[in-house]
């Protein structure tokens, strides 16, 4: 039986940053735990901003990407005022699936969480049919960022 070689995938990333508004902490004055998967958002947007694959992006094409999968690793605490760098890391994989890997950092530059989501391609315009191989679009993009050869 012949073994398969793991796909180990290029990844391309982009630094943004998130100012803790008072209504994110909880009593204690920290960052409730639930808002980092915003923070990932927030960081996966200025991500698809910046390298030309926003959810608009995606839905020009008729494709929406929900998430499947998501994972936090909480280290350290944020609090109200704090102004946090998200380090939002694309890992390319052959499937037709986005993923995302997350640092998140403190205005000390000490590592506060880390995390990762998965997302699919769903038909937007019909039944929300799961696409089995990488839309066209997405592709093509990938080429343009130099995860895939011409």
């Amino acid at each position: 039986m012949k073994k398969r070689m793991p796909f180990k995938g290029k990844e391309i990333e982009h630094l943004s940053k998130v100012r803790v508004r008072f209504v994110e902490t909880d009593p204690l004055g920290i960052v409730w735990h639930g808002n980092y998967i915003q923070y990932f958002e927030d960081g996966r947007e200025a991500f698809g901003r910046h390298h030309g694959i926003s959810y608009l992006d995606q839905k020009t094409h008729n494709y929406a990407t929900p998430i499947v999968k998501s994972s936090t690793d909480h280290k350290l605490p944020l609090k109200y005022g704090d102004v946090a760098t998200v380090k939002t890391i694309f890992v390319d994989s052959p499937a037709a699936k986005m993923i995302f890997r997350y640092e998140i950092y403190n205005q000390n530059e000490e590592l506060v969480c880390t995390g990762e989501t998965v997302q699919v391609f769903v038909d937007d315009i019909g039944n929300g049919e799961l696409s089995l191989t990488p839309p066209d679009f997405f592709v093509k993009w990938k080429k343009k960022v130099g995860l895939l050869d011409d």
